[in-house]
């Protein structure tokens, strides 16, 4: 059996990879959100608020149960959030806890309760954390989701090299999956300009029917885990 852990499977690009693994034989989602919005025998739905620290302490243990028929088990940290679009200066100091904890804090226990907890066996382990090209540059208005993104490519580094180093064999992966067409895009589309000087080129985008559908994107990513794409592919996907 090959199972997958997806957070934010509610909704958007989570939703979209948790139902394109479920069109498959042979594999079972556990899906990690607020909000049940997938109904299916293979489908086990977790409850939690990521951005609930102590929530997320006292649940995790239900995240990673024992499967002993597992041939692979892969963990997505998909959630995340973009947060209030202003500048340094304009925010509540409460916007960076939040989005820090939902973008790297989170994502930072399930990846050591994964690693913890399927150390050990020889099923195939893989670790995806969806990520942002605004890791790599400056975006205006966007300062906690720019160096949340950026701090997320690093641990995921970190803990590839450390894993190479154990001869675990476990692959850690982040990857940026480009411009989808989902609820985050709406909100930056409805930023103020004088907060997003990028405003009218991502409403653009929109206009020009250049976003992607998330069930497209979600397509590509999991090709990719199963060893059915190369990872240039997956590259041009991030680049979108």
């Amino acid at each position: 059996m090959h199972y997958y852990i997806i957070t934010g499977a509610s909704r958007g690009l989570g939703k979209a990879l948790a139902e394109n693994v479920l069109q498959q034989e042979n594999t079972a989602v556990l899906g990690v959100s607020r909000h049940a919005t997938i109904e299916h025998p293979r489908y086990t739905h977790q409850p939690l608020d990521l951005s609930d620290m102590l929530a997320v302490q006292n649940n995790l243990h239900k995240v990673f149960p024992k499967w002993p028929d597992a041939e692979s088990i892969t963990l997505i940290n998909n959630a995340g959030v973009l947060g209030d679009i202003a500048y340094l200066g304009e925010h509540q100091n409460e916007h960076f806890e939040f989005v820090f904890d939902v973008n790297v804090v989170a994502p930072a226990m399930l990846m050591n309760t994964f690693l913890s907890a399927y150390s050990g066996g020889s099923s195939t382990r893989t670790i995806l954390n969806i990520s942002s090209g605004a890791a790599q540059r400056a975006v205006d208005g966007w300062g906690a989701y720019c160096a949340s993104k950026a701090a997320l490519d690093m641990l995921s580094q970190v803990a590839q090299k450390e894993q190479d180093l154990r001869a675990n064999g476990i692959r850690i992966r982040s990857l940026a999956p480009g411009v989808i067409d989902t609820v985050m895009q709406e909100h930056i589309r409805e930023a103020d300009k004088q907060s997003f000087s990028e405003a009218e080129r991502f409403s653009g985008l929109h206009s020009n029917g250049q976003l992607v559908e998330p069930k497209v994107v979600a397509g590509t990513i999991i090709k990719w885990l199963q060893g059915d794409l190369g990872s240039e592919v997956v590259v041009r996907v991030s680049m979108l």
